[in-house]
């Protein structure tokens, strides 16, 4: 078995091992969050803050979600680091925006984080406030989901299939994940690009 093989297997084993259940408790919170005219706050940590980028397009786009992904302000966060310190860098980023019961936090992190290790201790922090505020958490995590695989409101896990690939199975699944997020009927507003093209009557 070459590399390709073995890696594109691990990736379908995953999916079929999905909780499909967890992601339509996400989209029904995710629902939610836009009837009350709450706001998506969406974050992570290297590939995952990559992830929030691209997501809070998703969501603001395709489904009408006023989402927000506070990593994006560089000059906000690098201040906060330089005065504050890294743990509480999105924490304290997300108090100014007073999260409130009608909110969401979305959080891409491949091991969820753990206190005592100083894994990921930013987004167990944004999780900490956001569960003080009542607003709604939502991981989606990888291996055994850490911090926030056991106290996130709804924690997605990519199945941890082969110990050699955690990482990038679990990134590249979130990014699969979250596209289905936003193209779920429950929550898709507005079609994207190609696929409004393929509705539209073709010239003769």
């Amino acid at each position: 078995m070459d590399f390709a093989e073995l890696f594109l297997n691990a990736c379908q084993e995953a999916i079929e091992d999905l909780d499909h259940q967890s992601i339509e408790e996400a989209v029904l919170t995710l629902r939610q969050i836009r009837q009350d005219s709450g706001r998506l706050f969406v974050a992570g940590s290297g590939g995952g803050a990559g992830h929030a980028s691209h997501a809070v397009c998703d969501f603001r786009k395709l489904c009408d979600i006023d989402a927000y992904a506070p990593y994006d302000n560089t000059t906000e966060l690098t201040a906060r680091v330089n005065d504050e310190g890294w743990d509480s860098s999105l924490s304290n980023s997300l108090k100014v925006s007073r999260l409130c019961d009608r909110d969401g936090l979305l959080l891409f992190s491949v091991g969820g984080g753990d206190e005592d290790r100083k894994i990921s201790t930013n987004l167990v922090s944004a999780a900490k406030y956001a569960k003080s505020r009542a607003t709604k958490v939502i991981a989606i995590v990888g291996r055994d989901g850490g911090y926030l695989g056991k106290h996130a409101d709804v924690a997605i896990l990519v199945p941890p299939v082969n110990n050699d690939l955690v990482t990038p199975i679990t990134e590249g699944l979130q990014a699969v994940i979250w596209h289905l997020l936003v193209s779920h009927p429950l929550l898709a507003q507005n079609p994207a690009k190609w696929e409004a093209q393929a509705t539209q009557p073709q010239a003769t």
